[in-house]
């Protein structure tokens, strides 16, 4: 099995796949009578297709057994996909341009103050935490459509991720 390098969360690494969501290098707008900063823009949530809505979801995440084996891919067609960590706790990211071919595949590794929002029809594996009960925010689509396409790798086409070695 064909072990999937991890290498940091950077906005132009992963820009082929959508945005990271992170305030480095932002100006803040300063609002509240100066007692709150905001950061607007962090990322591009597209959901209309089809008559979609913004759907706010509260995700919580368990660590799964390592090495971690890569199964399944899954994309949503129909918009993108945001998560945006609340515990602080670092976590894992999977993506590639085309599941059927491993060197399209990229691992990263998200500190806990990165979020990412796929982008639509980004080929992504579900969730992966490094801490159990990693609670998420996640921003996506909901309404009428098929908004998910799964992939499962054949055993032979599988790929490990080892965090314990990054």
């Amino acid at each position: 099995m064909v072990t999937l390098s991890i290498e940091p969360l950077t906005k132009q690494a992963f820009a082929p796949f959508g945005d990271v969501v992170e305030t480095e290098g932002m100006t803040p707008l300063s609002i509240n009578q100066g007692y709150a900063e905001r950061f607007n823009g962090l990322a591009r949530i597209d959901v209309a297709a089809e008559g979609g809505e913004v759907n706010i979801s509260w995700f919580v995440a368990s660590v799964r057994p390592m090495p971690i084996v890569i199964s399944l891919m899954e994309r949503h067609p129909l918009g993108s996909q945001m998560f945006m960590p609340l515990n602080g706790a670092d976590w894992l990211v999977v993506v590639c341009l085309d599941p059927r071919v491993p060197s399209s595949y990229r691992a990263f590794a998200a500190k806990g103050h990165q979020g990412v929002n796929y982008a639509r029809n980004c080929w992504h594996h579900p969730l992966l935490v490094r801490e159990d009960r990693s609670a998420f925010l996640v921003v996506d689509r909901k309404g009428g459509g098929d908004n998910l396409e799964e992939y499962w790798l054949s055993e032979t086409m599988q790929l490990g991720l080892n965090p314990a070695a990054s």
